[in-house]
């Protein structure tokens, strides 16, 4: 547990020097000398993928309704909040631009998922569902379980489900400390999670430790925000120097973790995107 003299977020100022720190030194993106197999096909199959998929336009065009959409919720924050809205009565429009994650992340994680094609997906942090909806797009074939807190959100949320006529995804409201863990062992794996809620160490590093239960040798589990905070910070440290984790990416504004076996010793890259 860290100390509660942390701070919860770091000031923008914070973030940008720390963001051209690491645009300065990250790995240039091209996979030019990467001698890891699996950071070069993710780099390159991955990262690189410039393919306008038809599900960016779909799912694009419900973020701008959301944008255009001044419609008043209640939203009771259970999670460390967004860093930008304080108030609980927000309008769809703010969360839609400060609570919700960019398409530049929204479209990578449809093309990790399209590439891995993981039958069982979990997120934590539905919001307004535009990236589930790029999780569930990627592989229609497979499950997406979303957990959210905000019954209101997870309402506009599945009204996107629906227009977008997606039937692959399930969705659980409720305190993640109480809904994450029994769901967890009802599953038969976890093979792909992305955690995006509750911005604390205590909680991040306790949901990582669920899944952890359920994950194989071809998981991956992605954090958000693992620079938003010197909680943050520490948590994705937590996560990244686990044992069961193989090899770790991070991107700054998300961090990814592998499992695979095969990697005998533990590798980390920090990646340009």
């Amino acid at each position: 547990m860290l100390p509660h003299s942390f701070k919860r977020v770091y000031s923008k100022s914070r973030i940008a020097s720390k963001y051209l720190r690491y645009y300065l030194t990250a790995s240039n993106g091209k996979g030019h000398g990467v001698h890891s197999p699996f950071v070069f096909e993710f780099i390159t199959k991955i990262l690189n993928d410039s393919t306008a998929y038809p599900a960016y336009d779909e799912i694009e065009k419900s973020r701008l309704s959301c944008l255009g959409n001044e419609s008043t919720i209640i939203v009771k924050d259970l999670g460390a909040g967004s860093g930008q809205l304080t108030s609980e009565t927000r309008t769809v429009r703010s969360i839609a631009r400060h609570s919700v994650k960019p398409k530049k992340f929204g479209q990578l994680l449809y093309r990790i998922v399209k590439h891995y094609r993981p039958s069982i997906i979990v997120e934590l942090g539905t919001s307004l569902g535009l990236t589930t909806a790029y999780l569930a797009k990627a592989n229609p074939d497979g499950k997406v379980i979303s957990f959210e807190g905000a019954e209101e959100i997870l309402s506009v949320a599945e009204s996107i489900f629906r227009d977008l006529k997606l039937h692959n995804i399930r969705t659980i409201t409720g305190n993640f400390d109480n809904t994450l863990s029994p769901e967890v062992d009802r599953l038969s794996s976890v093979d792909f999670a992305f955690i995006d809620g509750n911005h604390r160490f205590q909680p991040t590093t306790q949901y990582f430790t669920t899944l952890l239960r359920k994950t194989n040798n071809s998981s991956i589990i992605i954090l958000d925000d693992i620079h938003w905070s010197q909680e943050m910070e520490e948590a994705w440290k937590y996560c990244k120097d686990h044992p069961s984790v193989t090899l770790s990416m991070d991107l700054f504004f998300i961090g990814i973790l592998v499992f695979r076996k095969e990697i005998r010793e533990k590798q980390h890259f920090v990646i340009r995107f």
